[in-house]
């Protein structure tokens, strides 16, 4: 084919050095010894002596709810194992109670006995081809894809759930591990990368990285050595012994690599660490691993001094790794040096390793691709927008395959491709670049232009359409508000975070919590070093102190296994509502059992957010037993979402309800439950609860005297500082946004000269939104040669008559 880039033969066969594999012995012999040809090396326990010996924790039975639950998470479309049975068919035969029960009996007899059956460990391997491979003779250019069975793969899940959780509750994985854990991703590792670097030329360093790769990580992890740290760590007996079984003749590697890699790198921050940090080098370490690789920087005065302090901490790594039966794969190692100044100045490397020793050390980059991000020595990310943007661009120049000017997708759908599949594409990593202070006009010209390519595909206008005309017409908002929204948004996310995150160890002293700072976090810059300092982890430092909301991720409430549902699904019952019927007859009918009962509390519950930003949302509680009130409340809840104001309405409900004598049924009048039933259900197994759901238009019985109550309630915002919750912070973010681009759409010079305004049927003007699709593309938007013919004429580029 003329378009591809390399010319590949019709056949080859994959040769094991000189010899062609025409056999399926030979093939797997070369597989086998390519894939695992680091395992089976001797390890060292000793290393693992200075880890202090974890208490150990107890082991629960997997619940009907967890197992759901993980299931939920499942894609219909992942491969089946040799079984050929689907997660599809798996979710249908668990619809059953009974094969339910019997999958739940299954899986805790595995844990307990210590025994993982051997159909689970069989499985389907699939050799991939990787992309761009000048030749795919060798072994190398393939990647292995491991299928198996979904029963096990679902037990599999549960297990890592719990492992996870416990790790990052515990602080046992390393603090700088961000790869495969819950909450920590590339994005963490490039805004702390960056943030390093940044900090580090407001004091007069240069910072180096040292980026290394571990050969065939998860098939060479050593099993006694992965037991013993399982045991230092205070995992349970029980956990420890299914592990036992697990391992043995099961060689892919799938969960236990996962869950391995981590423990090892604690052993190594405990061990090895702390000598790497006290070489007695001018230069300071940080370092980071992601999965099977990791980065060493380093930061001094000159660039040299970093490269003595990374060949020294290369080497130090290298031996611990040794310990850990583990290599070092020397020829992906890569050096790349940040520097502000427009030098050449880019020293090479004597790694001291083979092939990058002597007349051969490790040259620098002048790019560095890691974990998806292209950075540069100044970190103008110019090369990376400029990937990102491409690959966009000719993804949207793919996808006119997909209509043309009479048939194909509609724009309605057109646009969702391009939300969909595009703009991910486009702000990949978007926080490394935008973020207070950056300087990215000239990286934001190539996003607007990649959205202007794309309303013309959108909308079938001209190419002398207005781009901002165009964006209005498709409900597409300009890259630099769409950029602000998600920045925004994204800058409350660290308050959702775990106490012991690698992001809050950058962070002031009012986010550290358990973490100790890091000699570049906001804690301990002087505010004049706080003024020069420019990156996204410095604005997120400021601007979260307006969230008032607290969150607790890791409460014991939230372990899988320990949820409320796990322990007490049979005593709470959500009330199914069915919009389509009238629920008036359905509502009387059950207060009437409910008041007949003298051992059931009502509970009433409404919440109110006044259109007016000058008053704070309110809730609102009633407790009833039968047809006395026993008890009422209302409070305010500051600003916040409506959902925000009915869970406090409900918590506080749920509070008064659990304290009332005789009580046994409570009966809350909305939706969600709360941490204080926990205590409530363990007191006696008769007692239950029931949420039902009452829509305030209805006016109904006890609810209405609850909206009555709270809706009295006026308290406007005062001088002092208001709650604020994430919901309502995010939701301001994307009003504002709007409220900007209505006023920027009021300029000739955005939406065109010539741009038809419209008007609503109260006599106000159209104003743009991305809610979907905006007003124009909504109403014109079923049909291709009506919206093109529309866009058209509201933009005044119409073609003239001799078109027709």
């Amino acid at each position: 084919m003329e378009w591809v880039k390399h010319k590949l033969p019709p056949c080859e066969a994959i040769r094991n050095g000189d010899q062609p594999c025409h056999d399926m012995d030979d093939l797997w012999d070369t597989l086998h010894g390519t894939y695992n040809s680091a395992s089976g090396h001797e390890y060292d326990a000793s290393v693992l002596d200075e880890l202090p010996d974890e208490p150990v924790c107890e082991w629960a039975d997997f619940s009907e709810h967890e197992l759901l639950s993980a299931l939920k998470g499942c894609s219909n479309s992942s491969a089946p194992g040799p079984d050929h049975v689907t997660w599809v068919h798996l979710k249908e035969l668990l619809k059953d109670k009974h094969v339910l029960a019997l999958f739940i009996m299954l899986a805790n007899a595995c844990l307990w006995v210590g025994h993982w059956p051997r159909i689970f460990k069989e499985s389907l391997s699939v050799i991939v081809p990787k992309p761009n491979k000048p030749s795919y003779a060798v072994p190398k250019a393939f990647r292995p894809i491991v299928l198996l069975i979904t029963f096990g793969k679902l037990i599999e899940k549960m297990i890592a759930n719990r492992i996870q959780f416990d790790a990052v509750k515990h602080d046992i994985f390393h603090p700088n591990q961000l790869g495969s854990i819950c909450q920590r991703s590339t994005e963490d590792a490039g805004l702390i990368l960056t943030h390093l670097v940044r900090a580090g030329w407001v004091k007069g360093l240069q910072t180096s990285a040292l980026a290394f790769d571990i050969t065939q990580f998860f098939p060479s992890i050593n099993h006694e050595m992965f037991m013993a740290v399982l045991r230092k760590q205070g995992f349970s007996l029980v956990l420890v012994e299914f592990f036992a079984s697990y391992l043995v003749v099961h060689r892919h590697g799938c969960q236990a690599g996962l869950c391995s890699l981590t423990h090892y790198l604690r052993a190594f921050h405990c061990s090895g660490n702390e000598a790497l940090l006290h070489q007695g080098s001018a230069a300071q370490y940080d370092a980071t691993f992601f999965v099977d690789n990791g980065t060493i920087l380093a930061q001094s005065k000159q660039l040299d001094d970093n490269n003595v302090g990374l060949h020294k901490a290369y080497k130090i790594i290298y031996l611990l790794f040794v310990a850990f039966a583990l290599v070092l794969e020397h020829d992906k190692t890569e050096l790349f040096h940040f520097s502000r100044r427009r030098d050449a100045y880019n020293p090479s490397l004597d790694l001291g390793y083979t092939p990058h020793t002597g007349a051969t050390p490790l040259k620098p980059k002048t790019y560095w691709r890691y974990l998806g991000f292209y950075f540069d020595r100044r970190l103008t990310f110019h090369e990376h927008v400029c990937y990102y943007a491409t690959k966009a661009f000719t993804t949207i120049q793919a996808m006119s395959m997909l209509r043309n000017s009479t048939r194909g997708l509609l724009p309605k759908q057109r646009r969702l491709l391009y939300r969909s599949c595009v703009v991910p594409i486009a702000t990949y990593s978007y926080r490394l670049w935008y973020f207070d202070g950056a300087r990215n006009k000239g990286t934001m010209n190539q996003l607007k232009q990649m959205q202007w390519k794309a309303a013309l595909w959108i909308t079938g206008a001209f190419r002398t359409s207005p781009a901002g005309g165009l964006e209005a017409l498709t409900g597409l908002i300009p890259v630099h508000l769409m950029l602000k929204k998600l920045a925004t948004r994204a800058v409350y996310r660290v308050a959702t975070l775990s106490d012991t995150h690698p992001l809050r160890s950058m962070m002031g002293k009012g986010l550290l919590k358990q973490v100790a700072p890091h000699a570049c976090s906001a804690a301990l810059m002087t505010p004049a070093m706080r003024g020069k300092v420019k990156s996204t982890i410095m604005e997120v430092d400021k601007h979260i102190h307006t969230l008032t909301e607290s969150f607790k991720p890791f409460a014991p409430e939230a372990r899988p296994g320990d949820w409320l549902l796990d322990h007490y699904a049979d005593r709470l019952h959500f009330d199914k509502c069915d919009p389509t019927q009238d629920r008036r007859p359905y509502l009387d009918e059950l207060i009437a059992k409910a008041r007949a009962n003298p051992l059931t509390v009502l509970a009433a519950t409404d919440g109110s957010v006044p259109q007016s930003n000058q008053y704070q949302a309110a809730s609102a509680a009633i407790i009833y037993k039968g047809h006395c009130e026993l008890e009422r409340t209302r409070y305010v809840s500051g600003r916040v979402t409506a959902p925000d104001v009915e869970l406090n309405a409900i918590a506080c409900a749920v509070c008064l309800a659990v304290k009332q004598a005789n009580c046994q049924h409570i009966m809350a009048f909305s939706l969600s439950v709360c941490r204080a039933l926990q205590e409530w259900f363990e007191v006696d197994d008769l007692r239950h609860i029931t949420f039902v759901y009452v829509p305030s238009a209805l006016r109904w019985d006890i609810h209405d005297e609850a909206h009555k109550y709270i809706t009295e309630l006026k308290v406007r915002v005062g001088r002092r500082k208001t709650d604020n919750s994430i919901d309502a912070l995010r939701s301001r973010a994307a009003h504002s946004v709007l409220d900007s681009w209505s006023s920027t759409f009021q300029d000739p010079t955005y939406r065109g000269s010539e741009f038809l305004e419209l008007q609503q049927p109260d006599g106000r003007s159209l104003q743009p939104s991305y809610l979907n699709g905006g007003p124009w593309l909504s109403t014109f938007g079923h049909s291709i040669t009506e919206f093109a013919r529309v866009c058209q004429c509201i933009t005044g580029h119409t073609p003239i008559g001799a078109y027709y």
